[in-house]
């Protein structure tokens, strides 16, 4: 009887090893078994595990969220605001949620930060700490928290009126905790313009005033002001340049040095809905100059700030550390936002990525990347500094963790598919054709699309001209919903929700010609919850 009971307890311990130690195991058919580290499976959270939630990126606890708004750092504590509704998990009457970090990966959820009131609903703006107390709402030694936001008039839109969207402000005197409603409101009214909305403000360093842009229909308005509550009109720009076809959104302003040089450009972003390339809604950008009062660009061409399908109403936090420019966007699409497969809550944010301009023959090229701060959420559950692809014959990584996880590498300036896929024949495919230069993502296949018919219709399929290096580095970022690809340090981003009716577990890697994937690796994400 004792030896019998010997061999249970062997295999248990076998088992047991298997989950705690990394192990990998290498075929002579090209196929490559991770097996994981446990680091994962052991999580004792209950919150935060729905189909398709997250595991870090930041979402909503329940209900509804879209555009993020008011954006600042103060204090050592990002703030992130945003478009919420919360008594169901559709758009309804909008109010300012409000979540904070202190390194843009792991989020706080505070409590509703703007209610609607007798002016409206609370929809799209920017926040700023007054530092110098130009407003007089607070003092030097305690510095208000200001809030500009837009005010929409249900009655008045339904009412028939054009003027049903005006500007407010809202100020905090304890660090964004609570706020109260300025009693002047609205700073800005409305004669009769369409579709006023979304103010961005920032303190200029150049002419030492407050700066506003905000959108009017199918173009851009810059004010100026001293103190943030009286504000000047100083000009207009976008009537006749870049996309129109739809309303221009959630404006956006700064400056940035272009890499390698001493040059200075100012970025304009614009988002639009519908218009965007991929159907439904987008984010351009403009790249020129500012003097404080107006802008102008050279620029001809229109330019997208991400290429996928699933990025829309970015904006950039005002006063990060080391002038760095972080920015956020809301990761769904208006064409089916209202219908994603999701329960109790809806929709969530982009990873927090870093601007820069970088410029490639002889154009400027806005990129845009993961936080730095990412990096530390990885666990490295396989690398290889060579692996050898041979023509038309496939390589597989059998990963559990793939809806959770990393991929890099660096490949030849070579045809290139990859393929996520599962057991019961979801399948998430890239294509990357050197030739005529075009990268695609196709989610017809990916696992529940029939919630709206454009969402796994076509292939989405973009032209990537400045894609020029003899080798390319590849970064794919796996979420449980979502996957951001960025090419060549963020050249080209694409953003694109995924819902698969089981978790991806297999990566398959084919190219038409014998090539060297260098510096390969898949890291397990730790969950942020």
């Amino acid at each position: 009887m004792k030896s019998t009971n010997k061999i249970p307890s062997i295999l248990i311990l076998f088992a047991v090893s298997l989950i705690l130690f990394s192990c990998i195991k290498e075929t002579k058919n090209d196929v490559i078994t991770i097996v994981a580290s446990g680091k994962l499976a052991v999580d004792s959270s209950k919150k935060y595990k729905e189909p398709f939630r997250p595991q870090f990126h930041f979402s909503p606890e329940k209900k509804w969220m879209n555009d993020p708004n008011g954006m600042v750092f103060y204090k050592g504590i990002y703030h992130l605001f945003y478009q919420y509704y919360p008594d169901d998990i559709v758009w309804g009457p909008m109010h300012w949620g409000h979540a904070t970090s202190k390194d843009l990966i792991h989020w706080t959820q505070q409590k509703i930060a703007l209610f609607p009131d007798k002016l409206g609903m609370i929809f799209s703006g920017s926040a700023v700490v007054d530092l110098k107390n130009t407003s007089g709402l607070g003092t030097k030694e305690n510095p208000p928290m200001i809030a500009i936001f837009t005010y929409h008039d249900m009655a008045g839109e339904k009412a028939g009126k054009r003027n049903y969207q005006t500007q407010g402000l809202a100020y905090s005197l304890d660090e964004g905790e609570t706020w109260l409603k300025y009693n002047g409101n609205p700073i800005i009214g409305n004669v009769d313009q369409k579709d006023f909305r979304d103010p961005k403000m920032f303190w200029n360093t150049e002419t030492n005033l407050w700066n506003m842009v905000l959108v009017a229909g199918d173009h851009a308005q810059f004010y100026t002001s001293k103190n943030l509550i009286d504000w000047k009109f100083e000009s207009e720009f976008g009537k006749n340049i870049g996309a129109h076809g739809g309303v221009w959104e959630c404006p956006d302003l700064f400056k940035l040095k272009i890499a390698g040089s001493n040059e200075e450009k100012w970025v304009l972003l614009i988002s639009i809905n519908p218009g965007a390339p991929l159907g439904g809604s987008g984010t351009q950008y403009f790249i020129g100059d500012f003097d404080g009062k107006s802008f102008k660009t050279t620029q001809k061409s229109i330019k997208w700030i991400d290429n996928g399908a699933d990025n829309y109403a970015g904006v950039t936090y005002n006063n990060a550390p080391e002038n760095k420019r972080i920015f956020i966007g809301w990761m769904s699409n208006w064409s089916y936002a209202r219908n994603t497969p999701t329960k109790n809550w809806r929709s969530a944010m982009t990873l927090p990525r870093e601007l820069s301009l970088a410029k490639i023959k002889g154009n400027y090229v806005l990129k845009n990347v993961a936080v730095e701060q990412f990096k530390k959420q990885e666990a490295i559950a396989f690398s290889k500094d060579e692996i050898i692809l041979k023509a038309n014959q496939k390589t597989t990584f059998n990963y559990q963790y793939l809806n959770q996880s990393a991929v890099q590498f660096n490949a030849k300036n070579e045809n290139l598919k990859l393929v996520f896929s599962n057991d019961v024949k979801d399948s998430l495919v890239m294509n990357y054709d050197a030739k005529q230069k075009t990268f695609s993502v196709d989610r017809r296949h990916s696992g529940v699309v029939n919630f709206e018919k454009s969402f796994g219709e076509e292939i989405h399929n973009t032209k990537i001209p400045n894609i020029i290096s003899e080798a390319i580095d590849y970064q794919i970022i796996v979420d449980w919903s979502s996957i951001e690809i960025f090419l060549n340090g963020g050249v080209y981003s694409f953003t694109e929700q995924i819902f698969p009716n089981k978790p991806y577990t297999k990566l398959t890697i084919q190219s038409d010609e014998n090539q060297e994937i260098k510096n390969f690796s898949i890291a397990e994400i730790k969950g942020i919850w």
